[in-house]
């Protein structure tokens, strides 16, 4: 590891790259520390505290939402837009043709990608102002001037970030809004474990960061466990020379959905206490409150996850686009017919290698928030599963475009 590391400082080109990629991230965390005028910061601390949804969204801005600051939003908003936009792609047939139109309908997508940014930036903000709405110019009467100050800037803010990801793409290392989100993760995890520590929960953070290391080995286990279905081309004969007859594979991962899953069932359980925070209404808060702990939470969030992580899945995987692209080029799988018998086959195979991968985000998911429940350790609230996944998966990513840049220049990687 260290090895590989060192070698990737002598590319110069990778050299840039890596020092490129860390001085934006230092820019980001910069200005997750700056506030936005007018607000009681000590107040909005106290308020995030007793939230789970707003202590989620404060983890993943990596605690500028604490701060209320200029990238309190976080990279959320562009999250958000981005599977939007895919799944809008199964949906209207306009976006399903922009994707499939190479290098000018990603130039579209991207475009109508980073304007609906913009607009779910500015419901969240003006979502942000409405609940810390007594800590901004009191509850008698807002200061209009100061709330408009606030949204611009929180909008100004998201779009920087967006602006900060995609330099990070183009010029940096692995990819910019996945690197962002681990920076804003990982930049929680001292202060979490000094937490627990002046809590008195020194045994149980040693203990827990035992089991975090063994949860980051299940976690790539998955992450790279495929099931490879084998696929043969027939040879055909041009002139004088014989094309195909080469065997290949059709590689399929377990968890072919990421944390998309735990993202939209963490959304949907936690949007009726969000609502009820912006609204006030009482039957919204016990309903909210209702899904948002207890063995209900757990049990529909398990089940959330399972569903979704099969739908994104049906949503993004396509066997039939799969089987006709084998049949124009004269490849089969051995042993099935061509046509609609192999979309059969790789669809079946799909939802038997899904279910696993399924359950795994399940346990991922929920098992860190109920042992916190049980030890009242501060890290396993902060740092879940959920966390654990971005991080490793992004690591993983990261990992993996290195890897091909050094064996592009005959050095040794970070995979043996």
């Amino acid at each position: 590891m260290i090895e590989a590391i060192a070698n990737a400082f002598r590319v110069p080109e990778l050299r840039r790259r890596i020092l490129f990629t860390l001085l934006i991230i230092g820019l980001y965390r910069v200005g997750a520390h700056i506030p936005v005028p007018g607000v009681d910061i000590a107040q909005i601390q106290q308020l995030i505290e007793g939230q789970a949804a707003l202590g989620l969204l404060n983890l993943f801005s990596g605690g500028a939402l604490e701060q209320f600051a200029v990238f309190s939003l976080g990279i959320m908003p562009y999250i958000t837009a981005s599977i939007i936009m895919q799944l809008l792609q199964g949906v209207i047939p306009a976006v399903e043709r922009w994707s499939k139109e190479g290098e000018a309908g990603q130039r579209k997508m991207i475009q109508t990608t980073r304007y609906l940014t913009l607009a779910i930036a500015l419901l969240n903000s003006i979502g942000l102002l409405t609940v810390f709405r007594q800590y901004v110019g009191g509850a008698a009467g807002f200061d209009l001037l100061t709330n408009v100050v606030i949204v611009i800037t929180l909008i100004a803010g998201t779009t920087m970030i967006m602006w900060m990801g995609e330099l990070i793409t183009q010029r940096g290392i692995g990819n910019g809004m996945s690197l962002l989100i681990f920076a804003s993760i990982v930049a929680r995890f001292p202060s979490a474990i000094w937490q627990s520590i002046l809590l008195g929960n020194t045994a149980m953070v040693v203990v827990t960061l035992v089991i975090f290391v063994f949860v980051v080995a299940a976690i790539v286990f998955m992450e790279r466990g495929q099931r490879r279905i084998p696929v043969q081309y027939a040879k055909r004969v041009v002139g004088r020379k014989v094309y195909g007859g080469a065997g290949t594979y059709i590689p399929l991962k377990a968890n072919s959905a990421g944390v998309i899953p735990i993202i939209f069932a963490s959304a949907l359980l936690f949007f009726p206490a969000q609502l009820a925070t912006l609204t006030g209404n009482a039957t919204l808060q016990s309903i909210g409150n209702a899904l948002s702990s207890g063995w209900l939470y757990y049990v529909l969030y398990a089940a959330l996850i399972v569903f979704f992580a099969y739908f994104y899945t049906a949503l993004v995987f396509n066997p039939i686009d799969i089987a006709d692209n084998l049949r124009k080029n004269g490849g089969f799988v051995p042993g099935v017919r061509p046509g609609k018998a192999t979309v059969t086959y790789i669809e079946k195979v799909m939802n038997r290698i899904t279910l696993p991968g399924a359950l795994f985000l399940a346990a991922i998911a929920t098992v860190p928030t109920m042992l916190f429940r049980v030890t009242d350790v501060t890290i396993l609230e902060q740092f879940g599963g959920t966390s654990i996944l971005i991080m490793v998966g992004v690591a993983l990513e990261t990992m993996t475009q290195l890897e091909s840049q050094l064996k592009m220049r005959h050095y040794d990687g970070f995979f043996k």
